[in-house]
């Protein structure tokens, strides 16, 4: 029987989520053939160890015995078990640099590294992720970002909650104009926005209304790539071709940017692909955007007002479109923008069940089966040392 470990997160600053909750571990051991399970003692976690020891799952300070070993975040090099299966968020499939050494290692310690991000169905889905986490929480930091900039009411940080029960609870407090609210995606990260703006009883409208009404209560919008983007050539749009030649597309994010006051990104975005909007759009004075909740936090890149990440303790600034720089986040004629990177880890309670309930679901049934439909294999970056085929292309990136 394999036997799990779940590890104590090493990165910093910490992460105080985990990949399964005690409760979940508990289910598992109750029905004596989903696998062992060893808890690593940490005194980082939003969920204590004493929590584990409550419901009699066993505790160690090493858990290196363990097949499997199950974690969160970049582990540290100096904490890879030799040899060991280990389950994390690599951050190195996009050749990330700050994560080179890490890769390195992993090879050094003939480490088999499965990347939770690479976990895949049979139609290329991501079957585990934090997405809709991030959503939620991020929508939840738009409306605290639009009290404090407007001093009108003011919300806990979501981090300062005990949970998302009670996070929900602060959203009682606000209050808002007629609003028209931007949302772009639509995967796990929006519809972990849209349960937010549900929440609140804001009234989702069409694309066509929402650019030639005005509403006499707040409202959103849901767009996605084939909205925001066209062809060059103004021919119909062809996601086949889009997929295979975005650099024959270009943006049509203007005409929503017209109308909106609030944009909530929650899309994926490719390098490859167009910009939402430049830095020369932000300038323009039809540019009605004031602030921005990037979820999707790609720096430099679509969104010409993320110019940085921003952090859990210090999550919104301002981008001043005429001078191009960061001002404060309430400057008058700045962009406001929320770009956390680590959002579900304000609610970690919460996002580890979540993500707790997707592994039990989708990724431990292949560890059980032998990995019928090769979803673990798929997603394994490196094993005995060296890259697999199917990442064959960091081959190169780690070794120079």
């Amino acid at each position: 029987m394999i036997k799990f470990g779940i590890i104590k997160e090493g990165k910093v600053p910490t992460d105080e989520r985990v990949p399964l909750t005690p409760k979940q571990i508990a289910r598992l051991i109750e029905t004596k053939k989903e696998g062992k399970f060893i808890v690593q003692r940490s005194e980082v976690r939003r969920i204590k160890d004493a929590e584990y020891e409550a419901l009699n799952i066993e505790m160690a300070d090493d858990v290196s015995g363990a097949d499997v070993l199950l974690g969160v975040k970049e582990v540290p090099e100096s904490q890879l078990v030799q040899g060991k299966t280990h389950l994390f968020f690599s951050h190195t499939i996009k050749m990330q640099p700050y994560n080179k050494k890490l890769l390195r290692a992993v090879l050094d310690k003939n480490v088999r590294l499965i990347d939770w991000e690479c976990l895949r169905d049979g139609l290329g889905r991501r079957v585990i992720g934090f997405g809709r986490y991030a959503g939620i929480v991020g929508t939840y930091n738009a409306f605290r970002a639009y009290g404090m900039k407007h001093k009108t009411y003011a919300l806990k940080k979501a981090h300062d909650c005990e949970d998302r029960k009670e996070m929900e609870a602060q959203l009682d407090q606000v209050s808002l104009p007629n609003l028209k609210i931007l949302l772009t995606g639509r995967g796990k990260v929006a519809k972990g926005a849209m349960e937010v703006l549900d929440l609140m009883g804001i009234k989702k409208v069409g694309i066509r209304e929402y650019i030639r009404n005005g509403f006499d209560e707040p409202v959103y919008c849901q767009i996605t790539f084939t909205e925001y983007f066209k062809p060059k050539d103004q021919g119909g749009f062809d996601v086949k071709e889009f997929y295979a030649h975005p650099e024959r597309f270009k943006s049509d994010f203007m005409r929503f940017a017209k109308c909106s006051d609030v944009l909530i990104a929650g899309h994926y975005w490719d390098s490859k692909s167009p910009f939402l909007f430049t830095r020369e759009d932000a300038r323009s004075a039809s540019f009605n955007i004031s602030l921005v909740a990037d979820i999707s936090c790609d720096i430099d890149g679509p969104i010409a007002s993320t110019i940085r990440p921003s952090t859990i303790a210090d999550p919104f600034y301002g981008y001043d479109p005429l001078a191009e720089k960061e001002v404060a986040f309430d400057a008058e004629g700045a962009i406001t923008v929320m770009a956390v990177d680590n959002l579900p880890c304000e609610l970690p309670r919460d996002a580890s069940h979540d993500f707790g309930e997707m592994f039990i679901s989708t990724v431990l049934p292949s560890f059980l089966n032998g990995d019928k439909k090769d979803i673990l294999k798929k997603a394994t970056i490196a094993q005995d040392g060296k890259i697999t085929d199917y990442y064959a292309y960091l081959r190169e990136w780690v070794n120079d």
